[in-house]
């Protein structure tokens, strides 16, 4: 099974080669690896040209920033794998959890996977209380429009049969896409799998970008695309 793993990226020049390489060394034998920068302005521009570009498959750049829904929905559009898979640049998340990820798809048993930060018990970094009472309360939002019981909707791993991915067009342009997406394959009736994975959440200071104002656009999407589509 071919993965193709999609990294949006904006203003990553402090951890993008890093990513591309533990990316790289994931144990997946058949892997696709898609960079989507969307116009970065820290230099993460001239790293992808002249560093990383031999390293992976396809860099696409975004001319105006527009935010993570749209740099994902232009890496999906590229993506040839049987699976795809968002990758983070900012080292939150461990590639070395794919096949962990991939393994209900190989299975047959699941169509979308999701890993989840508050099942399981991997090693997480201990940072902010509030972010994670505004995860499961969104979390908990979505689930009462889904009627799925998922413990973490707004995980950055998520992992979709490439099929299952094109009957759905993205429309939230930022951070709108996690609920959104969650809202459109609920619809779809397709088999969605958990799986507990590692989190080494990063601070503001470090470069988090998140904040309150994405909650409530969160909550809106959720309503929009649960009860208005």
């Amino acid at each position: 099974m071919k993965l193709t793993i999609v990294i949006p990226c904006y203003n990553e020049a402090k951890t993008i080669r890093t990513i591309v390489d533990r990316v790289r060394a994931a144990p997946i034998k058949h892997k696709e690896i898609i960079i989507v920068d969307d116009c970065s302005r820290d230099g993460t521009r001239d790293l992808l040209r002249t560093q990383i570009a031999p390293l992976v498959d396809k860099i696409i750049f975004h001319e105006v920033n527009q935010g993570k829904g749209a740099a994902l929905r232009t890496g999906f559009q590229a993506a040839t794998g049987d699976a795809v898979i968002v990758q983070d640049a900012d080292l939150e998340y461990d590639p070395q959890e794919y096949p962990r990820l991939l393994q209900p798809l190989i299975d047959g048993r699941a169509d979308v996977v999701f890993g989840s930060r508050f099942s399981g018990g991997d090693a997480h970094r201990v940072v902010y209380f509030w972010h994670m009472i505004g995860n499961k309360f969104l979390t908990l939002c979505s689930n009462m429009a889904t009627n799925l019981n998922l413990t973490d909707m707004e995980t950055c791993y998520k992992l979709f049969r490439r099929d299952v991915l094109q009957r759905i067009t993205i429309e939230e342009n930022r951070f709108g896409f996690e609920p959104e997406i969650t809202a459109k394959i609920a619809k779809l009736r397709v088999v969605i799998y958990e799986v507990g994975i590692s989190y080494y959440g990063r601070t503001y200071e470090e470069g988090k970008k998140i904040g309150w104002r994405d909650g409530f656009r969160a909550l809106w999407a959720i309503g929009k695309y649960n009860f208005l589509r």
